[in-house]
């Protein structure tokens, strides 16, 4: 497995660290809210795996790349929730598979204010390796270089959307 992309992006949240659950806050987020955090999603959902662990589906379309995500819960607390996804990728390219480790954190700013840390680390696997090679690129840098750059505008866009989301659940006691 090797890295391809990771970004975190900031963001305040308006709402006292205490009135907010983010691993609720995921597993509970309906398609339309989902949608409404950038242009590129395209719908959310939520499932259970076959072990048992809760799941979040989403789909998206980044730089024209469709992204299917089946992101499963691995840390759950209020204030960290991180889901890892073998998503499926479809692109120009060819169809092909992504690692994905999508963290969320939240800290205490001060009494009325938390910060939110939206963390996505893409990793290879050997499908992508494997696609890669059958279309003879072997300069993984140009790769990397533009996948970079589209997550972190992707995740300049939702991360302030999802405080904004998260903010307004946090004033109406969503998680109390």
């Amino acid at each position: 497995m090797k890295l391809l992309a990771e970004s975190t992006c900031k963001a305040i949240i308006n709402a006292p660290f205490e009135s907010i659950d983010i691993t609720e806050w995921l597993f509970t987020l309906k398609d339309s809210e989902y949608k409404a955090c950038s242009v590129d999603h395209l719908a959310a959902g939520n499932s259970i795996s076959d072990k048992g662990k809760r799941m979040s589906i989403n789909v998206e379309q980044i730089a024209g790349n469709l992204l299917i995500q089946h992101y499963v819960e691995n840390i759950s607390f209020r204030d960290h929730c991180r889901v890892q996804s073998i998503s499926d990728s479809i692109a120009s390219t060819g169809k092909t598979k992504l690692h994905i480790i999508w963290e969320l954190r939240i800290k205490k700013h001060d009494s009325s204010s938390c910060e939110l840390f939206n963390h996505v680390v893409v990793n290879s696997t050997p499908d992508f390796i494997t696609l890669l090679d059958s279309l003879k690129i072997t300069d993984y840098k140009l790769v990397t270089d533009e996948m970079l750059q589209n997550l972190i505008k992707h995740n300049n866009e939702e991360t302030p959307l999802f405080a904004k989301d998260i903010e307004a659940k946090a004033s109406k006691g969503i998680w109390f």
